[in-house]
């Protein structure tokens, strides 16, 4: 049986700088959406996703892949979304088993007031403390983690 491979002290460090600093950052825009726009983050990320697609919608398969999480999960969120006004769903016209999510025109005036509040909390948390090397190392690091991960996911 092949022994573990342990993390040295340099490793340790990089996870649990990793660990700490992402709940920190999750926590601290988690609770700038709920107090501000009474959104959780995910429901944001929603909207930014639904805002950003042609006509406003997407299908709830490719939404999914792109939040990263689950169907279940967001299956959930968007029909709190939904409860609010924020998004409506439609069957897709080409496949029964296809639906789609797409932003109202209430979902559209909710992200464009939470988004300067958003922006700020993540400038405050993440990217202003960072010089720009910073900012590009951490992009590149972490979208050769992504990279990654999706690979071996497919």
């Amino acid at each position: 049986m092949d022994q573990p491979r342990w993390l040295n002290e340099r490793e340790m460090a990089a996870w649990r700088g990793f660990v700490a600093a992402t709940n920190l950052v999750a926590r601290h825009v988690e609770r700038q959406l709920k107090d501000d726009a009474g959104l959780s983050h995910t429901q944001y990320e929603i909207l930014v996703q639904l805002s950003a697609a042609p006509d406003g919608a997407l299908r709830m398969t490719d939404l999914a892949d792109r939040l990263v999480t689950s169907k279940s999960g967001l299956t959930y969120q968007v029909t709190q979304l939904e409860k609010a006004g924020l998004v409506t769903r439609r069957s897709c016209a080409s496949d029964v088993r296809g639906v789609f999510a797409e932003i109202t025109d209430q979902g559209w005036e909710t992200l464009r007031t939470a988004a300067p509040g958003h922006v700020a909390a993540v400038r405050e948390a993440l990217i202003d403390i960072l010089t720009p090397e910073q900012q590009a190392a951490v992009a590149d690091s972490l979208g050769v983690v992504s990279d990654h991960l999706r690979r071996a996911e497919g």
